[in-house]
């Protein structure tokens, strides 16, 4: 193993290998800043280029690049206009936009920033050191856990709800649950609730809803509410650039556990960089004390750093089944495995003994990767900071542009734009009577993987009898469990102690 780590440090940082993370970094950056693009489209069109490469390292370290730089870069849309980049950044606009409004663009774009190279730093580490033995783990998992995984992910549907709004949440939860089952499913061809529109044939595009539930409003309501088009702060300036001691010790822990969680969730194939950021936050507003908790959803420093640590530690640890059982762990992830093919390149447990250059040496590109992108980033923070000086109405148009053009580009169909519209209109009226949005968005991208897993879990076990029977599947309905009692138990305590006071 050492020898092997040794070969992969030296063909990283080659010349070429070094031009290769730049140049990847820089591109994803930039793509992920950009709404509804996404690392999937340009890695799919990179493709011919990464074969003209020839090199399959340089190649696959440069694809790489692209996907851990997009979901790095992509917390800027979010932060600064409410419009996430990527999936995996749809967690980090709830803390981070709100901070923003307050004045403390740059502060949430440094702690992203941060927490960002963190999360990758500390799964690449993970990486090096247990990628062979987490293989061994990833494929323990089976339908029947996936299927428990999203429900620990909906029973934490809690976090993403204010004060007395839970029924709330869970009427936007079963909403979110409805629309995923639009379209054909992935056992049946058969369209489903498509009330005869043909382009719903495939479902609804996660970007256009994204863009609905977020972007859209935003805009609305700055052209509705002339007040909110004005900052905050009366002499428009960013201001608290710097992250204090107090702030970063607050953190800090919160860095350190998501890190790890968010690496975990991405070693398991199918999770991803967006369950682990929805996992992360809910997880760390849980066990927040009561005064923090009220926070979150309102500038909380943990509520952003949290999916921003998780997003990226998950991005990393998704290369665990990719490149060690040819496994892709998400969408981005398969089109890596498509790269490889191309590449004559079979990811799998014999490519560590077989090109054991090509594994570590994109192992240790990617802690390299997280070294370039907080050295291109943090410089940059008080210029991209500087965005949110520009009056908000002329914001408006910006935002308009860029949330019809990455609905569009991700369906290439104008049908999309009428979705979006008629989506982003109902989401308004939704904002209007208080009823919190994050949960919809849940519930629609773990519906249609828990329908899929559930369904195959009958298939395998003729009948439901799988819940109680695999010891994996029963702890993670017991977590489930446990998520949703945690919140309630700890309101009636706390009622009980007020009415013990009186």
């Amino acid at each position: 193993m050492f020898d092997g780590i040794m070969l992969g440090v030296t063909a990283a940082f080659s010349l070429t290998n070094l031009t290769m993370v730049v140049a990847g970094c820089l591109i994803g950056t930039f793509i992920g800043m950009l709404p509804g693009l996404g690392p999937m489209s340009i890695i799919a069109i990179m493709i011919p280029v990464a074969i003209k490469i020839g090199d399959p390292s340089a190649a696959l370290i440069l694809l790489a690049g692209v996907y851990y730089g997009a979901i790095f870069g992509g917390s800027t849309s979010s932060i600064l206009i409410n419009a996430p980049g990527v999936a995996g950044t749809v967690a980090t606009s709830f803390d981070g936009y709100p901070m923003a409004r307050m004045g403390k663009a740059g502060k949430a774009l440094a702690i992203a920033a941060i927490a960002s190279f963190c999360g990758g730093t500390v799964g690449a580490i993970l990486l090096i050191g247990f990628a062979p033995a987490l293989s061994s783990v990833a494929l323990l998992f089976h339908s029947a856990e996936y299927f428990a995984l999203m429900i620990v992910g909906l029973s934490a549907i809690a976090a993403f709800a204010g004060e007395g709004m839970v029924v709330k949440a869970l009427l936007m939860t079963v909403m979110g649950l409805i629309m995923a089952t639009v379209g054909e499913s992935a056992l049946f061809n058969a369209p489903r609730f498509t009330m005869g529109v043909q382009d719903l044939q495939s479902g609804f595009s996660f970007i256009t809803l994204a863009m609905a539930l977020f972007a859209l409003p935003e805009a609305l309501f700055l052209v509705m509410d002339p007040a909110r088009a004005k900052q905050d702060d009366a002499d428009g300036q960013i201001k608290d650039l710097k992250i204090t001691r107090a702030e970063a010790r607050a953190i800090a822990p919160v860095i350190a556990r998501q890190s790890i969680q968010g690496f975990l969730i991405g070693v398991m194939p199918g999770a991803g960089a967006t369950i682990a950021s929805f996992l992360g936050y809910a997880v760390e507003r849980n066990i927040a004390s009561e005064e923090e908790q009220k926070e979150f959803g309102k500038g909380s420093i943990k509520g952003l750093a949290a999916p921003e640590a998780a997003n990226n530690a998950a991005c990393t640890g998704s290369f665990v089944p990719l490149l060690t059982l040819g496994i892709p762990g998400s969408g981005t992830t398969a089109i890596l495995l498509g790269a490889l093919i191309a590449l004559n390149v079979n990811p799998g447990p014999r490519l560590m003994i077989d090109n054991p250059t090509i594994f570590w040496s994109v192992i240790i590109s990617m802690y390299i990767g997280n070294v370039v992108l907080i050295i291109l980033n943090l410089p940059l923070i008080p210029y991209i900071a500087k965005l949110l000086t520009i009056p908000r109405n002329y914001l408006i148009p910006f935002i308009l542009f860029f949330t019809l053009i990455g609905a569009y580009i991700g369906q290439n169909n104008a049908t999309e734009l009428l979705i979006l519209v008629g989506l982003g209109v109902g989401a308004t009226i939704l904002r209007f009577a208080n009823y919190p949005l994050a949960p919809l968005l849940i519930g629609f991208i773990l519906g249609g993987m828990m329908e899929d897993n559930f369904a195959r879990a009958v298939n395998l076990t003729d009948g439901i009898q799988f819940m109680y029977q695999r010891p994996m599947t029963l702890t993670l309905l017991i977590i489930g469990v446990a998520l949703i009692a945690l919140p309630i138990w700890r309101r009636r305590r706390s009622r009980l102690s007020v009415a013990d006071g009186d």
